[in-house]
């Protein structure tokens, strides 16, 4: 279902105008575009405030009712307040049925939980993008574009080239390149337990194989005993001859 947006014309214009159309309430702003000459409206400042909090409405083709008179339009800018919750100014495009339009649109990441990186290996998947920028007709524009990562393993990206795009968009690429989407890599704080488990299992090994002080101290001793007993014998042989 197509989301409507409610307008009027605005018959003052200037920054003391914009400034009294805050205080009642409501919210500044213009269309433009297409073959007819831009007009500035102004709209119901709480409505429009819920509207902007709804995905689709920054990547949908819209419906602008100004008094009475519908005509498709894009959202194509926001202006809000540095600190407060408020709008301080949209901008709209006329929409053409039969002109491509540029927009972009977010990114729905599903199946992270199955892939074999996730589920097998402990991996977590890192979001590169979260939108991104397509070209089409009107009537092709999606809401979003679904990322699978269904067979996605740790090490492997998802690059702009591997998404399955609907029917008439295409990705809005400079040249030969092909930007990453999302990778599943391994946690860094599993890589850093399996470093200090790797390094302790080496400190041990070289322990075992190094004798210590007083492990060298018995062999000394009993190296000692056998030379004291040869020295014995030779003596007594001789006593023996004599």
């Amino acid at each position: 279902m197509q989301i409507e947006v409610n307008a009027q014309k605005r018959t003052k214009q200037g920054t003391g105008a914009s400034r009294r159309l805050r205080r009642e309430g409501k919210t500044p702003g213009v269309v433009y575009g297409g073959k007819e000459p831009a007009v500035v409206i102004e709209l119901d400042h709480n409505a429009l405030y819920h509207q902007l909090r709804q995905e689709a409405f920054h990547a949908s083709v819209l419906m602008l009712n100004l008094e009475g008179t519908k005509e498709q339009v894009l959202l194509r800018a926001v202006n809000m307040h540095p600190f407060r919750p408020e709008v301080q100014h949209v901008d709209f495009q006329r929409v053409q049925t039969d002109v491509n339009i540029q927009m972009k649109v977010p990114l729905h990441f599903v199946n992270a939980e199955i892939s074999p990186g996730v589920k097998l290996s402990g991996g977590i998947v890192s979001h590169v993008m979260s939108e991104l920028a397509i070209r089409c007709l009107p009537a092709d524009l999606p809401e979003f574009i679904e990322v699978d990562l269904k067979d996605l393993a740790i090490g492997n990206i998802v690059h702009v080239k591997d998404l399955q795009l609907p029917k008439g968009v295409e990705a809005i690429l400079h040249g030969s390149e092909n930007p990453p989407v999302a990778v599943v890599q391994i946690p860094r704080a599993m890589v850093a337990d399996e470093a200090a488990d790797a390094a302790a299992a080496e400190a041990a090994v070289s322990a075992a194989e190094v004798p210590t002080s007083k492990q060298a101290e018995p062999a000394a001793a009993e190296k000692g005993g056998e030379k004291g007993g040869e020295k014995g014998e030779k003596k007594s042989e001789k006593s023996d001859k004599k």
